[in-house]
């Protein structure tokens, strides 16, 4: 009982008490720590979608025959183009694409009657390629209609030698939030931590408090730890939330383990926290604290397969991406929550985070150590 009394009246508890207590008061910071992460999770969540949909189409159909609209028909029944006009020329196709009024333009052949019965019809497709990525996406659709179309023309006359059987494992319906929104997640926890750890040091300096620490009997690795121990407890909470708001609003399984998901998120924040203070450490006021992290975090974000696949990327940025911790906790985060998985298969991602986190803790602490000399 006396080395508990002890232990809570040892300069170590007496700082944790008042990092609590200045948090507590800090009204900005608690706004920081549980509005933008909301905001953030469910817009991102919602806005950030690679499928697209009612591209605008425009067709010339010089045909007008049962075949010719049959296959109009079947590009616009699932939804992904909108027969939005009917043109009368060529070049009043052309021009609604170049003004932007329509993605995609097709002209049907008056002969594409004859060249059906000749297995050899073509039909003429302009795409507006100013959005690359739409573009691309618009012109395998297309390719994907015109070769169901081909199938059904010939289903009763030739059998296929191969037959395709596909399955969707961990998402099969193949829903895009259950993507990002973990890759979101990963993205807020890396924000937040840096800002708000990095923003309670700097205060430090403009209510020129720190000097003061230096009085304290407290060494100074207990005046970092207890300034890290609170925020680690807040930062748990905005992980509670996102995986709230993932699990209720986006519906996103949780087929895994919540303890290792738990313990393996605070390591993470562990990371992010020590990127804060590092960030404190060598920036003089608030302002230039949240500036200079834009260079860290939009990095670390672009990097980390949150947004657009690893896969995507050019060999050189796949190879460094292995330094970024964001990689490694979001692989963890898809790892625990789509597939269910254990330590047994994320062992490398949880090794290369505890690596970071040791890492960057270390280096933290040392600049911290050599600020307060």
């Amino acid at each position: 009982m006396k080395l508990l009394q002890k232990l809570f009246n040892s300069p170590f508890f007496a700082l944790v008490r008042k990092e609590i207590h200045q948090i507590l008061h800090n009204k900005q910071l608690i706004v920081l720590l549980f509005i933008p992460p909301t905001i953030q999770l469910l817009l991102y969540g919602i806005v950030l979608n690679p499928d697209v949909n009612n591209l605008r189409l425009g067709v010339i159909d010089y045909a007008n025959v049962s075949s010719s609209r049959e296959l109009v028909s079947a590009m616009t029944s699932n939804q992904i183009f909108t027969l939005e006009s009917v043109p009368k020329s060529e070049k009043e196709l052309s021009l609604q694409v170049e003004e932007g009024k329509l993605n995609v333009g097709v002209i049907i052949p008056p002969e594409f009657p004859r060249q059906l019965t000749q297995k050899s019809a073509e039909i003429q497709v302009f795409i507006d390629a100013v959005n690359a990525n739409t573009a691309g996406i618009a012109a395998n659709y297309m390719s994907q209609i015109i070769q169901q179309y081909n199938v059904r023309l010939t289903q009763n006359q030739v059998s296929l030698p191969i037959s395709l059987e596909v399955v969707f494992l961990y998402n099969p319906g193949l829903t895009s939030s259950w993507f990002f929104v973990p890759g979101v997640m990963g993205l807020v926890l890396t924000i937040i931590g840096t800002i708000v750890s990095s923003i309670t040091v700097v205060r430090e300096k403009d209510t020129g408090t720190l000097e003061q620490l230096l009085m304290t009997p407290a060494t100074n690795w207990e005046i970092l730890l207890a300034k890290i121990v609170p925020l680690s407890f807040l930062l748990m909470g905005d992980v509670l939330l996102a995986i709230t708001l993932a699990t209720i609003v986006f519906h996103v399984p949780f087929r895994g383990s919540f303890l290792l998901f738990f313990i393996l998120s605070s390591m993470y924040l562990f990371v992010g926290i020590s990127l804060g203070i590092m960030l404190a450490t060598v920036s003089r006021s608030q302002q230039q604290v949240v500036l200079t992290s834009f260079f860290i975090n939009l990095p670390m974000v672009q990097t980390s397969g949150a947004i657009a696949p690893i896969e995507a990327m050019p060999p050189v940025f796949q190879v460094l991406s292995l330094l970024n911790p964001l990689r490694h906790y979001i692989a963890i985060v898809r790892g625990i929550l789509l597939k269910g998985v254990g330590l047994d298969v994320l062992w490398m991602n949880a090794l290369a985070l505890l690596a970071f986190a040791i890492v960057l803790l270390t280096i933290s602490i040392n600049k911290f150590r050599s600020q307060l000399s």
